[in-house]
């Protein structure tokens, strides 16, 4: 399966997403596609899995222009694209969810579907529970579900938007090794669309670059990390070390927390956070972290145990009380849970105010959006839709729409999607406020970004929390026993 992209062009008002891009791809071979947030990678990759149209230009399968209308026209002719966050319905079982868009009956065969799937599960090497419900899968399950359909859809080519974003380090090596068969026993086409190097360097025969929106170079892989990073930035970006900082009184203190929901438990928790004071947590998605900054974001009631913050007992205050106390929480799911799909920049920035009047004064909502793109270099407008912003760029508004000032800041994967610059510019924004005294607070699957980025890091195993360790006594392979289980 030969496929060009010829002169893609796609604009968004004045922003020039892709700018007469032409690529070509060829069967059996695994391809990078590299650039910086805002450089147009997803914007080029969903006008070839069908789901937006191009400005010009033209895709070619095999010599023969083609043009689609909806990514199942794009299937239909072997292209399919595994989303960052996969395209699912939550509410539905694993057997619903995998007949979608195939099987248009009344009636559903589902026995024969979960025979199907167990097959094809076992043969890639993935583990899924098929009685689930989506909602209680992990992201990791959710992507093996979505590139199974894909694989029985008929996909010779297949795109991998930021596939170990937000994934346990396991479940990237049942991914990896499922695309390297895929690429070398089946001849299957794969478009890796990362930021991290060495992912790249350690699937892919030849990378692409992009640069706002132009295609400025390619190399074969493996190859010097500096090379690829030089193409993305036009420099090779400084790496500042971190410098010590003072610790303040404690701001958050938890004491033998325990926090349950029906698929997982975390007990006993003891923990404290300072101000100023960069916490991590580490392990494996599903370990408990994220149950723990839940419960201190007042989403999640604790079963028992106690949650203070700046001297208050806060158990059972809600979110919006503690926001109001100075606390704010980031979530992962950006969509999901942290923006919403159809409002602009304008109206996020509104809606995040602590305070609102009746009447809105849209003039200085706008200047103040303008202000806080160009704080938080988003690529886009004040008018610009939220689901419209690149996955990095929607990180970024996330970031944007935090208030000033603030005691204690929860994160969940906080450069998730990012770039290497803007990983580092985050960490910057982050760094200030520490230096205000705010105090930190989050959870990574990126082990070299926990270690890092912390002064202490808790490490969860098991729904238990093991231990507390100094950042800069440890090692991403002590860690990683210790979030094996191993004491």
């Amino acid at each position: 399966m030969h496929i060009e992209l010829r002169q893609i062009r796609k604009y968004f008002g004045p922003v020039k997403a892709n700018d007469g891009i032409s690529l070509t791809f060829e069967s059996g071979r695994i391809y990078g596609l590299l650039g910086e947030n805002g450089a147009g990678k997803s914007t080029l990759m969903k006008i070839l899995s069908g789901y937006q149209p191009p400005d010009d230009g033209e895709i070619l399968i095999d010599g023969q222009p083609q043009r689609f209308a909806s990514p199942a026209e794009a299937l239909g002719s072997g292209i399919g694209m595994l989303y960052q966050d996969p395209l699912d319905f939550p509410p539905f079982r694993i057997g619903e969810n995998y007949l979608l868009g195939r099987n248009k009956r009344l009636f559903l065969n589902l026995k024969a579907a979960h025979r199907e799937l167990s097959e094809l599960s076992r043969r890639y090497g993935f583990s899924l529970d098929l009685q689930s419900n989506i909602d209680n899968l992990s992201l990791g399950e959710r992507q093996q579900l979505e590139l199974v359909r894909l694989l029985v859809g008929g996909a010779q080519l297949l795109i991998l938007d930021e596939p170990t974003t937000g994934i346990s380090a396991e479940q990237k090596d049942v991914l990896f090794e499922s695309i390297l068969r895929l690429a070398r026993e089946e001849g299957k086409t794969v478009i890796l669309v990362s930021h991290k190097l060495d992912e790249v360097q350690e699937l892919c025969g030849h990378a692409y670059v992009l640069q706002r929106g132009v295609f400025v170079g390619e190399a074969s892989v493996p190859c010097l990390n500096e090379t690829l990073v030089e193409m993305m930035f036009d420099q090779v970006p400084d790496r500042r070390e971190r410098s010590p900082y003072a610790l303040g009184e404690p701001v958050l203190e938890l004491k033998d927390l325990t926090v349950s929901t029906y698929r997982l438990s975390v007990e006993n928790v003891n923990l404290q956070v300072c101000a100023g004071e960069v916490f991590g947590l580490a392990g494996l998605e599903g370990s408990g972290q994220r149950l723990v900054l839940q419960a201190c974001a007042g989403l999640l009631k604790p079963e028992q145990g106690k949650i203070s913050f700046d001297g208050h007992d806060v158990r059972g205050w809600g979110y919006h009380r503690l926001q109001r106390a100075g606390m704010a929480y980031v979530a992962a799911g950006r969509l999901e849970e942290g923006l919403v799909a159809g409002l602009t920049l304008s109206e996020h920035v509104i809606l995040a105010q602590p305070e609102h009047s009746f009447l809105v004064d849209w003039t200085s909502a706008r200047k103040e959006t303008e202000a806080r793109i160009e704080k938080y270099r988003i690529v886009g407008i004040p008018d610009t839709t939220a689901d419209a912003l690149s996955g990095g760029n929607q990180q970024r508004l996330l970031f944007a729409l935090l208030n000033d000032p603030l005691k204690l800041i929860l994160l969940e994967h906080p450069t998730r999607g990012l770039d290497i610059r803007s990983s580092d510019w985050i960490w910057e924004l982050l760094y200030r406020r520490r230096a205000d005294g705010t105090a930190i607070l989050f959870m990574s699957a990126d082990l070299d970004e926990v270690i890092e980025r912390s002064d202490r890091i808790a490490v969860f195993s098991g729904g238990k929390m093991s231990r507390i360790v100094d950042a800069r006594q440890t090692s991403v392979d002590e860690l990683g026993h210790l979030i094996g289980g191993q004491v």
